[in-house]
């Protein structure tokens, strides 16, 4: 994969509505993309990731609200079915946008959902700890959301979309 980027001519510094022209290799045929400023490097896939990861909280939050007080599923079936949903989301996104997989891949989608549930397993951790020794339970979230986020991205930087699953 090739980058070219754009300049402006009055500064020689990157342009702001810079165009990235990326050519991709799809089976026998290759095909040429324009992305506009695409975020360079890990900061950038961390920026999209953390774009994703909010998307999926406003889904998981809709969907939760609404099977629970306008369908009444009982508050488990309908925080389960919420959060799964948010997993989806995330994953489609992720694969699409974040780290802009060619196909989609069931083993993928497997691998995205055992890394959450690590993340997930490491905030409850975290949480339950920190409130344990005396913290606030809010800021004891808010960290517990911090290393959540850590293990959810380092695992998907490094197995679910690492260089030997693509």
């Amino acid at each position: 994969m090739q980058r070219f980027r754009t300049f402006s001519e009055h500064t020689s510094e990157p342009d702001e509505r810079a165009e990235v022209t990326v050519r991709r290799r799809t089976g026998m045929f290759s095909r040429t993309l324009s992305v506009r400023n695409p975020p360079v490097g890990l900061s950038g896939l961390a920026v999209r990731f953390a774009v994703v990861g909010g998307g999926g909280v406003l889904v998981n939050t809709v969907v939760l609200y609404v099977l629970y007080h306008w369908t009444g599923l009982p508050l488990l079936a309908a925080s389960s079915i919420a959060v799964e949903l948010a997993v989806v989301h995330n994953y489609l996104l992720n694969d699409r946008w974040t780290f802009a997989a060619r196909s989609r891949s069931a083993r993928r989608f497997v691998k995205f959902n055992i890394s959450v549930l690590g993340g997930l397993a490491v905030n409850v951790l975290i949480v339950w700890s920190l409130v344990r020794a005396g913290m606030h339970l809010l800021l004891a979230n808010w960290i517990g959301i911090g290393a959540a986020f850590a293990v959810n991205f380092a695992t998907s930087t490094g197995w679910v979309w690492g260089r030997r699953s693509r």
